[in-house]
């Protein structure tokens, strides 16, 4: 049985972005209860947050913060290799981190003084899924960056769907291994409307960060449109394309697909590929993958859903097509992947050559797996150094400096019938000093 619907391209340059299936029905299906959270929690706070904790996770608790016995206690029992796994993660992705951090620059022209300097922003609200699978890689991917820029204040939710009403206790051990407190016991679209409104319990963040299903997604573009905090990107549902010739192995393409099929059924999966004859291997593969696949209905949901195969003319073609997906995660099996990953201009992050799978990323490679998905790759990056950290611009001019200037404003603020634009400069100059 074909797992993959074929989207044949070939001979058709133009733009496909249309042409490619993503959830978006389902997007746009969860919005109404999306905005029925966030109403809800704004203007009710954490008797909200309560009532739907208790209907989505069934935990019924007056206080929703994770104790600090309880944090501490998780690390404490947390299984040695796994431990030494997660500290190894945190050194790969601080390191990844530290050389993206944007360094500030200072410099003068025609005697006047300009730069940028980078400031931390103050309170970051980090969200951390928990629902189909528990994810303290999101701990390490969302806190170490912050913590290198200089964030002051992180605040972390989580969903409760751990063993005894209490999120998952890796969740917690990673959390704490960070030296992060304030860990609340909250899921989904309402813990993305505590941190962004506040609630009696949960302080209101400047930011909100991590990845989630669709109404986390949902919600956090919604509370960015209202200019409520910022976000990181629409970082969810999951999805990756994989572009592939004839020197790919189809045993590893079907691997990767399914690795990525099995976060959630919305998962956009995608193969971009010249060669028709790969096509047969790989569904044969998949058939192997899916079948010993311990999510095995997650991903056969998914396949159903979006599983494609954009066949195209050449690579040339294929470049075109993966710069139009803009995945999420782009994983490139050719010969010469590394010529061919540098050409497509647009992707989360971009995995170069057989022997890097999107695994890597999503665990330990370094750069961050909160990343920006249904095609806003094309304008928006993923999670990093920089995310954490505001840009303000300084500029600093003598008199002598603003003298020179002088006549060039004067001419556009007359243009612009903004006369007093003008005297905010002449006043200065009528000053003798």
């Amino acid at each position: 049985m074909a797992r993959l619907r074929v989207l044949d391209l070939r001979g058709d340059r133009s733009d496909p972005r249309e042409k490619f299936p993503r959830p978006r029905d389902q997007v746009a299906a969860a919005q109404p209860a999306v905005d029925g959270i966030l109403s809800d929690v704004r203007d009710r706070g954490d008797v909200a947050v309560r009532e739907l904790t208790r209907k989505f996770d069934a935990v019924d608790r007056d206080d929703l913060r994770v104790p600090a016995d309880v944090l501490a206690d998780a690390l404490e029992q947390l299984d040695p290799t796994l431990r030494a796994a997660l500290e190894r993660a945190v050194d790969q992705v601080r390191w990844f981190h530290e050389r993206a951090m944007p360094t500030g620059w200072e410099d003068e022209r025609d005697g006047a003084v300009m730069g940028q300097w980078y400031r931390p922003i103050q309170r970051v609200g980090v969200y951390v899924p928990g629902g189909k699978a528990a994810y303290p890689s999101t701990v390490v991917m969302t806190v170490v960056p912050a913590l290198v820029a200089g964030v002051e204040d992180i605040v972390l939710c989580t969903p409760p769907t751990g063993e005894g009403g209490l999120p998952d206790r890796t969740i917690l051990a990673a959390a704490h291994l960070l030296g992060i407190d304030q860990v609340h016991m909250v899921g989904g679209a309402q813990a993305i409307a505590a941190l962004a409104y506040g609630t009696e319990s949960i302080p209101p963040c400047d930011k909100v960060v991590g990845p989630g299903n669709v109404y986390v997604a949902l919600a956090k573009q919604a509370v960015q449109a209202q200019g409520v905090c910022g976000i990181d990107s629409l970082a969810g549902p999951t999805e990756i394309a994989i572009v592939a010739d004839a020197t790919a192995d189809p045993r590893i393409v079907a691997a990767d697909l399914v690795a990525q099929a099995e976060h959630d059924e919305l998962a956009g999966v995608l193969l971009i590929t010249p060669d028709e004859e790969l096509i047969g291997p790989v569904e044969d593969a998949l058939e192997v993958e899916v079948a010993a696949t311990r999510h095995r209905e997650r991903v056969e949901a998914a396949l159903a859903g979006q599983g494609t195969v954009a066949l195209v003319d050449d690579l040339d073609h294929a470049v075109q097509a993966a710069e139009a997906y803009a995945a999420e995660h782009l994983e490139v099996q050719t010969a010469d992947a590394r010529t061919v990953a540098e050409r497509i201009r647009y992707a989360g992050t971009t995995f170069v050559g057989t022997h890097t799978p999107v695994s890597l990323g999503d665990y330990a490679a370094g750069p961050n797996h909160t990343l920006p998905v249904l095609g806003t790759a094309r304008f928006t990056g993923g999670l990093t150094t920089a995310s954490y950290l505001v840009p303000v611009n300084y500029v600093q001019y003598d008199r002598a400096a603003l003298e020179e200037l002088a006549d060039t404003v004067h001419t556009l603020s007359d243009s612009e019938d903004l006369p007093a634009h003008w005297r905010a400069v002449e006043v200065r100059l009528e000053n003798p000093s």
